[in-house]
C-alpha cells in the first residue's frame, strides 16, 4: 500500500499540470451536471415493513383521491375573551375567513367547521381543514401569501387565529452561515499550524473541491436516484470536515519530510505514502461508518449515509493526488517563512552542518513531546481522571427520551405551536395526535363498525369517529383520538393496546387485516425499527473497522481499546446533547427555544459518524508512533515520537473539525443544530481526552503488549506496510544532521 501510493504521490507531484487539470474539469464537469439536472424530489419518510408504512401504502391503494400526500394547513379560530364563536357576528367572520382560504392558490378544498361541526364543547374555538393540490415541498409562495392574507385579515377582524400542518411554511432555511464560519476558524487554525498563507490555504481549497465536486453529483443524481435537498447536509458537513484534516495530513507530512533535509520529489512521494496511507484507512472506517447505516433499513438514512460516504471517498482521492500536485507548485512556499531560508535542496556545506547541529542541540521537545512525557510518567492517574470525566459527562444520557419533530416541540412563539395549544386546551390533549385505524375487509362499513364499536371500549380513548370507507367498500378507515397526548406514554400503551386488540378483532368482524397508524404510532414504530438495527449495525461497522484497525497496526489491543474509547467519547457526547437540548442547560446561548426530546435518528447517526472520525485520530496518531516502533524505537519512544511529530497535528486537525462542525450550531433548523452540536462535543471529546490523553496513558501501561500479534494470525494477516516500512528513503544529503539526530519519517 505504502509504495503504491508513494509512486503515486511522485506521479502527481511531477505531472502537477495534468492532476490539476483533471481534478478542475472534475470540478466544473459536476457544476454543470448539477444545473442542468431535473430539481431534486421532495423528502419523503418511509420506514419498510412496519405496520405504520402497510397503512400508509393502503391508503394510497385504497383512496387514490385522497390525496394523501397533498399539502394541509389546519387553521384554528377562537373568540376574543369570553365571547362564543358561535355567535352570528362571530360566525360570519369565520365563514368570511373560509371564503378568503378557498380563494388562495392551490387550494383544493375548505372544510367550513360549522358544517363539519369542528367547534369546541365550550363554543369558544373551531378549526377549517384546508388541503391543497400540491405537496407540501411544491407550495408556491402566492399559495402562503394567501394562507397568512386571510388568516392576518381574520385577526384584524378581532379573532385569535393561528395555523398548523405542513402547508404553513417553516422558517429554518440553511443559511450557509455555518460552513462560512467554520471555514474561517479552519483558515486561522491552519495559519497558525503551518506560518504560511500557502500551506494554510491549500487544505481549505482542496476540501471545498472535493466537497464541490460530491455536492454537485448528488444534485446531479438526485432525480435519478431519488436524493431530496436535505441528503446533501450530512455530505456538505462530513466531507469538508475530514477534507481539511486529510490535506493537512498530507502537507504536513511534506513540511516534515522537507525539515529532514529530503529534495523536494522525494519529501512529496514520502509524504503520500506514509501520511497518505493513514488516510486512505481512516477513510476507509468513515466510509464504512456511514455505509452501515444502510443495516438500519430506513431509506431516508441510507441515502444521507451512502451519499456522504461518497464525499468522503472523493475526499480520500484528493488528498493523495490534488494535493501532491499542488505541492508541486509551491514546493518551498508551504514552509513557514524561516524554514524557506534555511531550505536550499542542496547537500549542506560545513558550516551550514555545524550551524544545523549547534540549532539541534538546542532544540526542545515541543508541546506534544512534553505532554506525551507527563503522560508516560502518570499513565494510571491520568487514565483515571480521563474515564472519571468522560463519565461524569455521560451521565445525562441515562435521561435520553427520543422523540420526532411535531408542532407540539416547536418554539412557544411560532403559529404551528400557538395553533397546537389552542386544540389541546379545547379539543383535548389528545387531538393533536389522532391514531388511524385502517380496516380491510369485503364489507369494510359493517366490519368498521365492528371495530368501531370495539375500539371505544378500550382504556385511554377519547372518542371514536364514525367510518370512512372507499367507494369499493373494502377498505375503512376510523379515527381514534387518544385521551393523552402524543408525546405522552400512556398514548404509547393505547397504540399497543390497540393493536392487541385488532389481533383479536380480525377474526370476530372478518376483517382481513385491522393496522393501527398515526403519529404515535408511527413513533413506535420507528424506534423500534433504530432498536433492532442497532446491534447489528454495531457489529458490522465495529467488526469491519477492527479488523481494517488490525491489518493496519499489526495488533489485537490497539483495535480493542480504540473501539472502547469510542463508547466512552460517543457516550459522553450524548449526555451533553441530553443536557443542553433535552434538559435545556445554557439553551439561551445555542438558541434553543424549546428543550425537548432528542431527535429519534440522532444517536444512530452519531454512533455511525462519531466512529468513523475518532478511527481517523486513531489512525493518524497511532500510526506514527507504530512507524516509529518498527524502525527501533522503545514503546516510550515511539509514543513520545509519535506526539512530537503528529500531536500538534491531530489537535489542529480536531480543532477544525470541532468548528466545521460548530458552524451549524447557528443555523436555524433543529436537526441540524443538534447533530452539529453533539458531533463538535464527540469530535473534542475522542479528540483531547481519549486519542490525546487514555491513548499514551494505555500505551505507557501496555508497553509492547501494546503491538501483540498472535503468530498464527500475524501469518494470516496480509502485511500492507501503512506505516512505510518497505519505502526506500532517499533524498537526505550526506552530513545533514537527520541522518544522525533524528529517526528517519
Amino acid at each position: 500500500m505504502a509504495t503504491f501510493l508513494s509512486r503515486l504521490g511522485r506521479f502527481a507531484f511531477r505531472r502537477r499540470g495534468l492532476v490539476v487539470v483533471l481534478w478542475l474539469l472534475a470540478f466544473f464537469g459536476a457544476g454543470f451536471a448539477a444545473s442542468t439536472a431535473a430539481a431534486p424530489p421532495a423528502d419523503t419518510f418511509s420506514m419498510p415493513g412496519t405496520e405504520s408504512q402497510k397503512a400508509f401504502n393502503l391508503l394510497q391503494e385504497k383512496f387514490p383521491d385522497a390525496r394523501a400526500d397533498g399539502a394541509a394547513a389546519r387553521v384554528v379560530v377562537r373568540a376574543p375573551g369570553a365571547e362564543k364563536i358561535t355567535s352570528p357576528a362571530r360566525k360570519a367572520q369565520v365563514e368570511r375567513l373560509v371564503a378568503d382560504l378557498a380563494k388562495a392558490p392551490q387550494v383544493a378544498v375548505v372544510a367550513d367547521p360549522f358544517v363539519t361541526n369542528a367547534v369546541s364543547g365550550d363554543r369558544t374555538t373551531v378549526y377549517a381543514y384546508v388541503t391543497y393540490r400540491a405537496k407540501a415541498t411544491e407550495l408556491t409562495d402566492a399559495a402562503h401569501d394567501g394562507l397568512t392574507g386571510a388568516m392576518e385579515r381574520a385577526r384584524d377582524a378581532g379573532l385569535a387565529v393561528e395555523a398548523g400542518g405542513d402547508a404553513v411554511e417553516i422558517e429554518q432555511a440553511m443559511s450557509g452561515t455555518g460552513e462560512k464560519l467554520g471555514v474561517l476558524v479552519s483558515a486561522v487554525v491552519l495559519l497558525l499550524t503551518f506560518g504560511s498563507l500557502i500551506a494554510a490555504g491549500m487544505p481549505l481549497l482542496t476540501a471545498m473541491i472535493g466537497v464541490g465536486i460530491g455536492i454537485s453529483a448528488i444534485t446531479a443524481l438526485g432525480s435519478t436516484l431519488g436524493l431530496s435537498s436535505t441528503t446533501s447536509t450530512l455530505a456538505m458537513m462530513i466531507g469538508l470536515a475530514v477534507g481539511i484534516d486529510y490535506a493537512l495530513f498530507i502537507v504536513s507530512r511534506y513540511r516534515s519530510e522537507i525539515a529532514e533535509g529530503r529534495e523536494r520529489a522525494d519529501a512529496a512521494s514520502l509524504a503520500v505514502g506514509t501520511a497518505g496511507s493513514a488516510v486512505v484507512f481512516a477513510g476507509l472506517t468513515v466510509i464504512i461508518a456511514l455505509a452501515g447505516l444502510a443495516v438500519v433499513n430506513v431509506p431516508m438514512l441510507t441515502k444521507m449515509g451512502l451519499t456522504a460516504a461518497g464525499t468522503v471517498a472523493v475526499a480520500v482521492l484528493v488528498a493523495i493526488t490534488f494535493v501532491p500536485a499542488l505541492l508541486g507548485f509551491a514546493p518551498v512556499r508551504v514552509l513557514a517563512r524561516r524554514d524557506r531560508k534555511q531550505y536550499t535542496g542542496k547537500p549542506l556545506s560545513p558550516r551550514q552542518q555545524r550551524k544545523a547541529d549547534k540549532h539541534a542541540a538546542r532544540s526542545k521537545p515541543n508541546l506534544g513531546a512534553r505532554w506525551a512525557g507527563f503522560v508516560l510518567r502518570r499513565p494510571v492517574a491520568v487514565l483515571l481522571l480521563g474515564v472519571l470525566g468522560l463519565g461524569a459527562a455521560a451521565v445525562p444520557a441515562a435521561s435520553l427520551e427520543l422523540g420526532l419533530p411535531g408542532e407540539g416541540s416547536m418554539a412557544p412563539h411560532t403559529t404551528q405551536r400557538k395553533a397546537y395549544d389552542m386544540l389541546s386546551g379545547s379539543f383535548g390533549p389528545g387531538f393533536n395526535g389522532p391514531l388511524t385505524v385502517t380496516v380491510e375487509a369485503k364489507d369494510a362499513n359493517r366490519a368498521a363498525e365492528r371495530v368501531r364499536t370495539t375500539l371505544e371500549g378500550v382504556r385511554g380513548v377519547a372518542s371514536v369517529s364514525p367510518a370512512t370507507t372507499n367507494p369499493s367498500n373494502d377498505t375503512a378507515v376510523v379515527t381514534v383520538v387518544p385521551a393523552t397526548g402524543p408525546t405522552d406514554t400512556r398514548t404509547e400503551d393505547l397504540v399497543r393496546s390497540l393493536r392487541a386488540a385488532a389481533d383479536g378483532t380480525e377474526k370476530r368482524t372478518g376483517a382481513t387485516e385491522i393496522l393501527v397508524a398515526g403519529q404515535t404510532a408511527m413513533f413506535i414504530d420507528f424506534s423500534q425499527t433504530l432498536d433492532d438495527a442497532l446491534l447489528p449495525y454495531l457489529a458490522l461497522v465495529v467488526g469491519l473497522a477492527f479488523l481494517l484497525l488490525m491489518l493496519v497496526f499489526r495488533s489485537v489491543l490497539v483495535p480493542l481499546k480504540a473501539a472502547l474509547g469510542f463508547l466512552l467519547s460517543v457516550s459522553a457526547a450524548l449526555g451533553a446533547v441530553v443536557a443542553v437540548f433535552q434538559w435545556g442547560w445554557l439553551a439561551d446561548l445555542f438558541g434553543i427555544d424549546q428543550p425537548g426530546p432528542v431527535m429519534s435518528t440522532l444517536p444512530i447517526f452519531m454512533i455511525g459518524v462519531v466512529f468513523g472520525l475518532a478511527m481517523d485520530y486513531e489512525v493518524f496518531l497511532v500510526s506514527r508512533m507504530r512507524e516509529a516502533y518498527v524502525h527501533g524505537a522503545r514503546p516510550a519512544e515511539a509514543v513520545a515520537t509519535g506526539f512530537r511529530y503528529g500531536g500538534r497535528v491531530v489537535s489542529a486537525a480536531a480543532i477544525i473539525m470541532t468548528s466545521v462542525f460548530s458552524g451549524f450550531i447557528v443555523e436555524d433548523n433543529d436537526f441540524v443544530k443538534m447533530i452539529g452540536f453533539g458531533l463538535a462535543a464527540a469530535v473534542l471529546f475522542d479528540a483531547f481526552v481519549v486519542r490525546m490523553t487514555l491513548v499514551p496513558a494505555l500505551f505507557a501501561l501496555l508497553g509492547r503488549s501494546a503491538w501483540w500479534l498472535p503468530k498464527w494470525l500475524d501469518r494470516i494477516l496480509p502485511n500492507i506496510d501503512v506505516e512505510g516500512e518497505q519505502l526506500t528513503r532517499p533524498g537526505i544529503p550526506s552530513g545533514h544532521p537527520a541522518r544522525e539526530n533524528h529517526l528517519v519519517g
